[in-house]
């Protein structure tokens, strides 16, 4: 993805200061347009857009969502003026001022930093241009590094609390361009959320029009990641995001999320901590306070191997670390006491608090029981549907109820989460640490045998042990002059992934992930399904195109387009079509190079500890992202989890 770049200034030629014409198309075309796209910006002027329809409405849009507004004020120029106010007016950052020859600055701007181009008979300077142009291309990278530094507004600079609208308000009302893009590309966001594939997102995420949406895309491919509980990359993610907005409050609260599970206790708390500091009054932050606590007291009791007794034994001794957890959690319920799920944390942690020996306020602990019973129910009145109220209502039985009440409300909420494995999962994780700590071991077990029924019943997600990621070359076509893949070293290339495979203990329960062209994808995916590996294949274009580009015009090539077929017929998933599942190719980019980031992407957000990356490649250069060579390097600096197979040394 591109940053995006609106220039306000004037058109064709107008009159200078000193009566001098000044062609501003000069300046835009040999100084502007040309610095800015050589720091890899994509650079719109109102006046380029040929469609149909109203310039004012692309310019309005451009002027808000665009990532950089570059004005040129060498003019007293009134619509270069208002548009840099409604910049000024309704976003606090992202601006680079530039002017030529004026006998007096304006007084509004006079301490803005601003580049000064040279004019030569009423165009840039050539003497100084390419000086100008790389002045420029620096300011523009500076501001774009520095974009959430302080306001270069001086509306939002002057106005300490003054807060920038949310970018999807700063949408027009009426369709244009840019929202018929973004519908677009929503719209398939939204379907890779729903089927849960975060290596689609995280495709689509580079591919955002502007870095607002580069930042929304990059969190929801972390929470994806985060389901997964693949922690590692979905932190990774989440600090993107980050480097973008280091103040977007749900990143923040998600990378406490991730640190935690790590066992990143230490930098979990100071996350959590800041995050108490800023939102002292959200029930949110403090139940994720407690969440923490709460992971932290369990590391230190629950290990391996231990019988429950043991663990019981651990856990009474941690008693301060259970109290540091029961705290914000408690806070979290007393600042808003319909907030249900930090209420029965606090109850459930208060039980056990008593249950190991401890000695807990009864009274809080009874004003918790009436706290949770009227914040479930009443949850539940909004929402009959609502499983985590129902969930709630369950664990708050299974603490003070009968065991048949327990039986009972487990039932309707395992039937509220519709066979949510992920939403069952959950619920299963706090059973078993009941079950652990000997908590009522006749209604808990009760309990755990209604989830883990349910759970065999909702088809949990394929969760492989290994991933294994190919690429490489096509077997060379009869014309081709420089050889990568002779078609006679096809038997030793496919002894010699076979024996890749067997050294990498391929089997049953592994998945593969690759194209399926002639030459090593195709020789890959048959050593996989010989060894029982569950194979996937990603095609970059729909199925007839792909096989005469990367079949049929291989030596041999009908003899690879049936083996083609008798590989397909074995796969448990049809293959997945880059344009049905990620939309139409972005201008300029190559089919091969975005299907090769889908395929890493995808292998990746299975967890970066279980990908294998096979390669049957000459070592060459040239690739850009998504080739091999991007490929290799990308899992090597991940893993080191790299099998090279050199197809000069076959």
């Amino acid at each position: 993805m591109k940053p995006h770049a609106f220039i306000a200034m004037p058109f064709g030629t107008k009159p200078g200061h000193d009566g001098q014409p000044i062609d501003f198309d000069r300046v835009y075309a040999e100084l502007i347009k040309p610095a800015l796209e050589a720091a890899g910006w994509e650079v719109f002027r109102a006046d380029e857009e040929l469609r149909a329809g109203d310039i004012r409405t692309d310019m309005f849009q451009e002027l808000l969502v665009a990532d950089l507004v570059v004005a040129d004020l060498t003019l007293d120029n009134p619509n270069v003026w208002y548009e840099l106010g409604v910049r000024h007016a309704l976003r606090a950052r992202g601006v680079v001022l530039v002017q030529g020859p004026r006998p007096t600055q304006p007084f509004d701007i006079y301490t803005d930093r601003k580049l000064n181009y040279r004019l030569k008979d009423g165009a840039p300077d050539a003497a100084h241009l390419q000086a100008a142009r790389d002045v420029l291309a620096d300011m523009a990278r500076a501001t774009l590094e520095a974009a959430t530094a302080r306001p270069v507004s001086p509306v939002y600079a002057l106005l300490d609390h003054l807060r920038e609208p949310a970018w999807r308000e700063l949408l027009l009302a009426e369709r244009n361009e840019f929202s018929q893009a973004y519908e677009a590309w929503r719209s398939r966001m939204e379907i890779a959320r729903q089927k849960n594939r975060p290596g689609d997102i995280l495709v689509l995420a580079d591919e955002t029009p502007t870095r607002a949406l580069w930042l929304e895309a990059k969190r929801a491919a972390a929470t994806s990641l985060l389901k997964l509980r693949q922690f590692d990359f979905a932190l990774e993610q989440f600090e993107a995001a980050l480097a973008i907005d280091p103040e977007d409050k749900s990143s923040r609260e998600k990378r406490v999320i991730c640190l935690g599970r790590l066992g990143r206790f230490e930098e979990a708390r100071e996350g959590v901590r800041l995050l108490t500091v800023d939102f002292p009054r959200d029930p949110e932050v403090w139940a994720l306070a407690g969440r923490v606590g709460k992971d932290d007291w369990i590391s230190r009791w629950r290990r391996h191997g231990d019988t429950p007794a043991q663990m019981r034994a651990a856990a009474a001794a941690e008693e301060a670390s259970l109290r540091e957890a029961i705290a914000p959690y408690h806070t979290a319920f007393i600042t808003d006491p319909s907030h249900y799920y930090s209420g029965i944390n606090s109850l459930t942690l208060h039980v056990l608090l008593k249950h190991l020996g401890g000695a807990p306020d009864p009274t809080v602990v009874d004003n918790l029981i009436g706290g949770v019973l009227w914040a479930s129910l009443t949850a539940q009145e909004r929402d009959p549907k609502d499983y985590w109220a129902r969930a709630s209502y369950a664990e708050l039985c299974l603490l003070v109820n009968p065991q048949e009440a327990v039986i009972r409300e487990f039932r309707v909420a395992v039937a509220a989460a519709n066979r949510d494995w992920f939403a069952l999962d959950s619920t299963l994780q706090t059973l078993t640490l009941l079950r652990d700590l000997e908590f009522r071991p006749d209604e808990t077990g009760a309990a755990l045998d209604i989830v883990e029924r349910e759970i065999a019943r909702a088809n949990p997600p394929f969760l492989p042990r290994q991933v294994f990621l190919f690429s490489g070359h096509m077997v060379d076509a009869p014309d081709r002059a420089t050889p990568r893949f002779p078609a006679d070293k096809e038997p030793i290339a496919a002894q010699t992934i076979a024996a890749a495979l067997d050294q990498l203990g391929a089997g049953a329960g592994d998945l593969a992930l690759t194209q399926g062209a002639a030459g090593g994808d195709l020789l890959f995916l048959e050593a996989c399904l010989q060894r029982g590996v569950r194979c996937r294949q990603l095609l970059p274009f729909e199925e007839p195109k792909f096989i005469e580009e990367s079949l049929l015009t291989s030596k041999d090539g009908e003899r690879w387009r049936e083996r083609y077929f008798a590989v397909k017929a074995q796969l448990k998933d049809a293959p997945r079509i880059m344009p049905a599942e990620l939309g139409p190719l972005p201008k300029g980019a190559s089919a091969f190079e975005r299907c090769n980031l889908w395929l890493l992407y995808t292998a990746l957000a299975w967890g970066v500890d279980k990908v294998r990356f096979v390669c049957l490649w000459n070592g060459g250069g040239g690739d850009g992202p998504g080739g091999t060579a991007h490929m290799y390097n990308e899992v090597k600096r991940r893993t080191g989890r790299v099998s090279w197979i050199d197809t000069r040394q076959l």
